[in-house]
């Protein structure tokens, strides 16, 4: 009887108490001076801070494309009442739709664009595959927004990603004011890993995508990468992209204002990071939510 090798697991989370880990791993994979979309300038940028800003990736006649698909897939009751679809527990309005990529052409069609996947492979310095894709939306007038966290503390401990080697765009399909519960990041957060206390309960997923509950870092700790990093509130037309790190601790506040605010967030894996086994689950989330098929966009 022969059994597996331990693993080696370089970033702790969901044990009996917070703890911090320094980065291990590179935040750009690709060698300096490697062919891609992205400046020498932003690159560097994207090193320091865990995000790049592109300020009119798609232009207004893309948007209106994109916007359309959207809505048109809120509004379709086959793909409201899919397990893929994510309502609001209180107006009970479609707050995400996971997936996206494969159930329109759409979007896929997105997900191929150069200027989407081009830089993706060149800050993870490989070929990427599609680890998560879904639309968002916040209607105005109440729509919750996303408590803060670290996407790579969840991906890590419930779908199995062993390294920090995955990005994450999010591309606004509505224009992002500092009043509609807009993306805001920790400029540095994604160089200190903050794992997170308590146990991760079965069929997690069902209830963290409406509410975060585990993997919700402590208010003490929040308060001190404040400090130390401060905040940044993403701000932008409709086509507007931001590109961030997946260590990157995020969060966005719920929209109470008239202005709905929509995205279309696609997250990019290496595959040479493909997913194994959960690190602090005790199962698997499902794969629309975290991908087990590896095969690279082209």
């Amino acid at each position: 009887m022969t059994t597996a090798p331990e693993r080696t697991d370089l970033y702790p989370t969901r044990g009996a108490r917070e703890v911090l880990t320094p980065r291990k791993d590179p935040v750009v994979w690709s060698p300096p001076g490697a062919a891609g979309p992205i400046g020498t300038a932003d690159l560097a940028g994207f090193e320091r801070d865990g995000f790049l800003t592109v300020d009119e990736l798609l232009t207004d006649d893309e948007v209106a494309v994109y916007r359309a698909e959207l809505e048109r897939l809120v509004a379709d009751p086959a793909v409201r009442a899919d397990e893929r679809s994510i309502v609001e527990p209180r107006s009970q309005d479609v707050r995400s739709v996971f997936e996206v990529h494969r159930i329109s052409e759409v979007f896929a069609a997105l997900v191929r664009d150069e200027r989407v996947v081009g830089r993706a492979r060149q800050i993870l310095g490989s070929e990427v595959y599609v680890h998560q894709s879904r639309i968002n939306v916040k209607p105005g007038f109440g729509a919750s927004g996303f408590y803060w966290h670290s996407d790579f503390e969840t991906w890590h401990a419930e779908d199995g990603l062993p390294n920090m080697r995955t990005v994450s765009v999010s591309i606004a399909l509505t224009e992002n004011r500092d009043t509609n519960g807009g993306l805001m990041i920790m400029p540095g957060s994604h160089r200190t890993f903050l794992g997170c206390a308590g146990a991760t309960p079965k069929d997690n997923y069902k209830k963290s995508l409406q509410m975060q509950d585990a993997g919700t870092p402590s208010d003490e700790a929040l308060t001190g990468l404040a400090g130390e990093h401060g905040i940044r509130l993403f701000t932008g037309r409709a086509g507007s992209a931001t590109w961030f790190d997946c260590n990157c601790m995020h969060g966005s506040g719920d929209n109470i204002t008239p202005y709905p605010r929509s995205n279309v967030f696609i997250v990019f894996n290496s595959v040479e990071n493909t997913a194994e086994e959960p690190f602090s689950a005790p199962v698997r989330r499902p794969e629309f939510i975290g991908a087990r098929d590896f095969t690279p966009v082209t």
